[in-house]
């Protein structure tokens, strides 16, 4: 029987980005499969800590109760054989974890799994594996997660999503512009272009069914358990482009700040983003030390690479 996901948001997260399992992986690392099979089955008792994903998936799976309907799909992926997930497994078991859909594939690749799962959004610590479901073309969105900040704790069940928007949200044309002309063409294109949607970026999909989501939520969108942000570096006159394209997609984000080139990370850290997806390392490194962060790397085939 097949399951109907179109109004389900399927995350697909790895068992590193879930859980720290840094030890552990160092071990796999130095040492070999038998050495780290050995640890995992040692330790099997002992539940692995928090990682960078943890709070995001416990909180997205709180909106299933707030819904009273499915509306949240967790699957945690991992390159591990079966028999060494038995620890991932109880781990999972001992959080309280509603999480019933699991992928282990002994050493094989995972991109080919993502559209066999429906998966929106996968979110892995490990870049090669992040590049290869990007270069895949597959439906799904994905980000490489950095190390989780030391004193993330957040309280009371809003799960906080925050975007930035040039080749995350939106194409990365923009982006383009900007970093082979220079500030002011890109500022004449956008005034020019003010009228003209963006296109879609890596992300824009994902936000579309967040927003679709947070509708179908019994509360009304102002006091939704679920909260969206764009935290975009644009400035005016370009943010008018962004907010005439939410109108044309027919999303509602909750809030919205264009930063002018200044920082972002006290701007997310003020939200309590849960995650935040940027594209450039020059925002990520300060915005992970204060709320979970994930890099959106480009295709193999972009501009922005060569």
């Amino acid at each position: 029987m097949s399951v109907d996901l179109s109004e389900v948001l399927v995350v697909g997260v790895t068992s590193r980005a879930l859980f720290d399992l840094e030890e552990e992986n160092a071990i796999f690392e130095h040492d070999g499969v038998r050495k780290y099979r050995e640890y995992q089955e040692k330790n099997q008792d002992v539940p692995l800590k928090m990682g960078t994903a943890f709070y995001l998936v416990k909180s997205l799976l709180e909106l299933n109760k707030q819904a009273n309907k499915t509306v949240v799909e967790i699957v945690v992926m991992s390159r591990n054989s079966p028999e060494t997930g038995i620890r991932i497994l109880k781990s999972i078991e001992k959080y309280g974890l509603d999480i019933t859909r699991l992928a282990f594939t002994g050493g094989e690749p995972m991109w080919p799994y993502m559209d066999a799962f429906g998966i929106d959004l996968f979110l892995s610590k490990d870049e090669d594996t992040v590049q290869a479901v990007i270069d895949s073309k597959s439906n799904c969105a994905a980000a490489v997660i950095y190390a989780p900040p030391t004193a993330f704790n957040p309280s009371g069940n809003t799960v906080k999503i925050a975007f930035d928007a040039d080749a995350v949200l939106f194409s990365e044309d923009a982006e383009v512009i900007y970093k082979t002309e220079g500030i002011d063409s890109f500022h004449k294109y956008e005034d020019e272009h003010k009228d003209e949607p963006l296109k879609e970026g890596p992300f824009a999909k994902l936000l579309m069914k967040l927003s679709k989501i947070q509708a179908s939520l019994p509360v009304t969108v102002e006091l939704s358990p679920l909260r969206l942000a764009i935290v975009s570096s644009r400035s005016a006159p370009a943010h008018m482009r962004v907010i005439n394209t939410l109108k044309k997609w027919g999303v509602y984000v909750n809030e919205v700040y264009f930063l002018g080139g200044m920082s972002k990370d006290k701007v997310l850290q003020a939200f309590g983003a849960h995650i935040f997806f940027d594209d450039q390392d020059v925002h990520l490194v300060s915005s992970s030390r204060v709320v979970p962060s994930g890099k959106v790397p480009y295709s193999s085939d972009s501009k922005l690479r060569m």
